[in-house]
């Protein structure tokens, strides 16, 4: 990309707004254009970009670096059909990237025609929360603590209140939360495939267990989701069986520890002046912009990530 990055945002709705945060911060990024049909246009910086209802009146306009798709999932592989076709930009879509296998293979099929694996990455933020690439730095730096051999993740947001909305809104426990526990995941293990998977609750709830390798070994990750409680609280615990280490890890408080037995190995705090989003999407695009982007906003961790997602 050119020194400076111009970026078109498509949707300005709730999750748009981190991103704007995010953008807003980097001296190397200007706002070229925004789109939404339904929403009008944005501040940034104390300017307003020019905005438009549709993405391929944008693009007779204008010539971005990067496009961001912060719209419905349902909406994704059209958008990035015509960015990738319309356009030499880099394309970003928040997750999931598709809710369907048919889809998948739809933008697959796109990889004839363009740089599909060099052009379209998905914002897999969890992966980029501070406690998960402590924890997966510690993994790294510590080889004789051994494969990871168990994980489990338990992921609760307080949607029970919010009945048919959050259905609208979210579909499931495991299609709004699955993505980010799979995706989160992979900075620690390889997945290999889903075991089992049950929507409980009328989809409220499931549990789901992964296979994955680490370090040359099978293991079993076990998730949790549900939108029963009362507030949010997320979590996930990796076990090293053959050492005896485990890692916590508090997704909500951004933090977590290592332990062995009766010895605290390591901690990871953080100031608590940053927002929880803020703090994902900032190092995601440091990623996503330095030209090396993390292999985990890749299509093939979204392939893998989106067949064991839809499987279950």
């Amino acid at each position: 990309m050119s020194n400076e990055v111009r970026v078109g945002l498509v949707g300005v709705g709730i999750i748009a707004r981190t991103h704007l945060a995010v953008l807003a911060e980097r001296a190397d990024v200007a706002l070229e254009f925004t789109v939404d049909p339904k929403a009008g246009p944005v501040d940034f910086r104390g300017g307003t970009p020019p905005h438009y209802t549709g993405l391929a009146e944008a693009l007779d306009a204008h010539r971005p670096d990067l496009i961001v798709l912060a719209t419905p999932t349902d909406t994704h592989a059209d958008l990035v059909t015509l960015a990738l076709l319309r356009s030499t930009a880099t394309v970003l879509a928040e997750k999931p990237l598709v809710h369907d296998l048919a889809s998948l293979d739809r933008l697959r099929a796109l990889g004839e025609q363009t740089d599909l694996r060099g052009r379209l990455f998905t914002a897999h933020h969890f992966a980029f929360s501070p406690e998960v690439d402590w924890a997966a730095e510690q993994l790294a730096s510590h080889p004789a603590w051994g494969p990871v051999t168990t994980i489990t993740s338990a992921f609760h947001d307080p949607y029970v209140q919010r009945g048919e909305q959050a259905r609208a809104s979210y579909g499931s426990s495991w299609t709004d939360s699955g993505v980010n526990q799979l995706s989160m995941l992979t900075r620690f293990v390889e997945l290999t495939g889903l075991l089992s998977a049950q929507q409980l609750d009328g989809g409220m709830s499931a549990w789901c267990t992964v296979a994955f390798r680490s370090r040359g070994e099978t293991g079993t990750a076990r998730l949790r989701s549900s939108w029963l409680t009362g507030a949010s609280s997320k979590e996930s615990s990796l076990a090293l069986g053959r050492s005896g280490v485990e890692l916590f890890l508090d997704h909500t408080a951004m933090t977590g520890f290592a332990v062995h037995e009766g010895e605290l190995l390591a901690a990871f705090g953080n100031d608590g002046r940053t927002d929880r989003k803020v703090a994902h999407y900032r190092p995601l695009y440091a990623s996503l912009l330095s030209g090396r982007p993390d292999p985990v906003l890749g299509f093939e961790a979204t392939e893998r990530v989106t067949t064991i997602h839809r499987a279950g």
